[in-house]
């Protein structure tokens, strides 16, 4: 889903989801906010990932300006990922997801429910 500049939605929220709203976009941002990756570190850190979505993702994060893809020419070839400008400014973005999520985890199991918000049957 690479972004047509000409149809973003009016609301700012929805623009928001439209560039990251896949569980792996969210989750690549999370480890790219560190530094630079190799594409098998991210395949690694993302349990459950194919390399076919992975690189998918990876190509729709590029067209849209977060990430930027630098090939080295190495034997073996060496390919590595980082944020652009325009992704490290969804800095702010991922640290409320962090703190929100901590949040709920905290007053969830405080309340007795296990992290996913269901309650324990002990």
């Amino acid at each position: 889903m690479s972004v047509d500049l000409a149809k973003l939605p009016a609301c700012p929220v929805e623009t928001t989801l439209l560039l990251i709203s896949s569980k792996w976009k969210v989750l690549i941002l999370r480890d790219l906010l560190s530094g630079p990756r190799r594409f098998g570190e991210l395949r690694r850190s993302l349990a459950g990932v194919s390399q076919k979505v992975l690189t998918a993702q990876l190509r729709e994060m590029e067209e849209d300006g977060l990430v930027v893809r630098t090939a080295y020419p190495e034997v073996p070839p060496r390919v590595e990922y980082a944020l652009t400008g325009l992704g490290m400014s969804l800095r702010p973005v991922m640290d409320a997801m962090w703190s929100w999520g901590e949040d709920y985890q905290k007053s969830a199991c405080a309340a007795g429910a296990d992290p996913a918000g269901r309650e324990r049957t002990e």
